[in-house]
């Protein structure tokens, strides 16, 4: 059971009432979250019945609030995304005015399109979920593919991490030495950005994947000048670390004389720790976005808050400001 301390939320002139909820799944990034918008967290009680079903009540009214509801898509995941949805549904039931669901990971967000027959759109189907259970708004960091936006019918917050890493790898490296490097195609426009904001070149690596077997990546091929270079790997996620780790040797192969990792959600599935502690890779960061327990943290890790991106991006959401502006200039 989880009952949380009593708040006033963050009122305007207009009596606008900002109310923010949290889950379960990672309670800690919303009470940062909370401490960098001057509120606290809505109390709420949630627990388990005996069978697994999830019981969700508000200790306080909820009529007419701007409500913003977090929660951590994390492993047990489908557990934690039906907690949300059972939360927004009490929300919408309650007469809260508008309801933004803040997911930092979007679960499911890998499964956008068909690749083969018979196969499912799940990102899509996470979408109309949420939309059925009451949700105004969607807010989510880095989503694996853009085209998940238009999923949702109603506004769709997408943050980027990029500035948060960015600024930290821009204290770290030589722009002159320094290669961006994707580790596929489809990061090509996102590591054109990062090079644009370090104004380093850009490189990727070509893959071809095994269908018939899950995270299996057949082969790699560089393509760009790393030679003699500081490469940084960048990708929205980091799963069971086969593809970062692969890629990383097929880079010191070509001659790099260095490589680090920047990546936004660190999903961290078994067995990504051991084969990063195992690679070459000197150096591995990560955001905030999902909880990365102790025993999953290892020596070169280095984990950045997202959470004041999160907050500011609230804030505007509240006061119907621009959350684009938070990002102009990080082209």
């Amino acid at each position: 059971m989880s009952e949380k301390r009593a708040t006033s939320g963050m009122k305007t002139t207009g009596e606008k009432h900002l109310m923010l909820f949290t889950g379960r799944a990672y309670p800690e990034l919303a009470e940062e979250v909370a401490a960098n918008l001057g509120v606290e967290i809505t109390p709420t009680k949630l627990r388990d019945f005996a069978n697994g079903e999830i019981y969700a009540r508000y200790l306080e009214s909820v009529r007419g609030s701007d409500a913003f509801v977090m929660q951590c898509h994390t492993a047990p995941i489908n557990k934690w995304i039906m907690e949300q949805l059972i939360m927004v549904d009490a929300l919408k039931r309650a007469s809260a005015k508008r309801i933004t669901v803040v997911m930092p990971f979007f679960g499911y967000a890998r499964q956008d399109k068909k690749g083969r027959g018979r196969e499912p759109i799940t990102a899509r189907l996470m979408a109309d979920l949420f939309k059925t259970a009451g949700a105004d708004r969607l807010m989510s960091v880095d989503l694996h593919t853009s085209q998940i936006q238009g999923f949702f019918d109603g506004p769709v917050d997408h943050l980027f991490a990029m500035p948060v890493l960015a600024a930290y790898l821009r204290d770290k490296i030589d722009p002159e030495n320094t290669t961006i490097v994707s580790p596929d195609t489809g990061r090509v426009r996102l590591a054109e950005r990062w090079a644009d904001t370090l104004g380093t070149p850009v490189a990727f690596i070509h893959k071809r994947r095994d269908l018939d077997v899950a995270n299996q990546v057949k082969v790699y091929e560089v393509v760009g000048k790393v030679r003699g270079r500081t490469c940084v790997l960048i990708d929205d996620m980091i799963d069971t670390a086969g593809t970062i780790c692969k890629a990383a040797e097929a880079l010191y192969d070509q001659g790099a004389t260095d490589v680090l990792v920047a990546a936004t959600h660190a999903v961290f599935s078994n067995p990504a720790v051991d084969r990063i502690k195992n690679s070459r890779i000197s150096e591995v960061v990560v955001t905030n976005t999902l909880p990365i327990s102790e025993e999953k943290r290892f020596d070169k890790l280095t984990v950045l808050s997202i959470a004041p991106l999160i907050a500011r991006a609230i804030n505007e959401v509240f006061n119907d400001g621009s959350v684009t502006s938070l990002f102009e200039g990080d082209s």
